[in-house]
């Protein structure tokens, strides 16, 4: 293992329920961290102490704050896709719209925990092998999930689907993330309304 693998990853997998209350209260406290003091500022005394452990106790479990951040931003991947699957699972709507709406609505949802902590996450987290892998791997599985969508639903009306779903996957990600995380607030309503138009009106515009 490579010392820069070694210093995006933890250092210890709990096997306790104990150890792995304590790695859960490290990265609660770091996302509180990042969110009020940003990522510079954002050291792991300050996430040591707001945890409530020693700083020996924190090196125990990550090695640097840039293998805390690291986690966050995986755990965000991990909460979106189990998200959108549970969704999948009580049945899609019938009309185009609201298949639409409720792609944008989870994509929303899973980022209005705490905006500035996602600004962190995604604009400074480091990109370490396997963080970019779980990247990749999951824009894939939403751009085959959005493309059998496409393929399927009769109200579709572009000619290649493919495109159209890595458009709408891509478009969906980037500015949500954009607009929920920026200083200036957005109305969220409005926000949906007006991207779930945008996107339906492409996809059912006749070529």
């Amino acid at each position: 293992m490579t010392s820069d693998k070694r210093r995006l990853q933890p250092r210890k997998q709990p096997r306790q329920v104990r150890a792995e209350l304590t790695r859960q209260r490290i990265l609660t406290a770091a996302a509180h961290v990042f969110a009020e003091h940003g990522y510079a500022a954002g050291t792991t005394n300050r996430i040591a102490e707001r945890a409530r452990i020693s700083i020996g106790s924190l090196y125990q479990y990550y090695p640097n704050k840039d293998a805390i951040l690291v986690e966050l931003l995986a755990r965000h991947l991990d909460a979106g896709m189990a998200d959108l699957a549970r969704r999948e699972e009580n049945g899609l709507p019938g009309s185009l719209e609201e298949i639409v709406r409720r792609y944008v609505r989870t994509a929303i949802e899973n980022h209005l925990d705490d905006p500035q902590l996602l600004r962190v996450m995604v604009e400074q987290a480091p990109r370490s092998h396997a963080l970019l892998d779980k990247i990749s791997r999951h824009e894939r599985e939403r751009v085959a999930y959005m493309r059998e969508l496409l393929d399927r639903h009769p109200e579709v009306r572009v000619g290649d689907t493919e495109t159209a779903a890595r458009l709408t996957v891509s478009t969906v990600e980037l500015v949500v993330h954009q607009l929920i995380a920026a200083p200036d607030p957005i109305d969220i309503p409005r926000f949906e309304n007006e991207l779930v138009a945008m996107l339906t009106r492409y996809l059912t515009a006749a070529g």
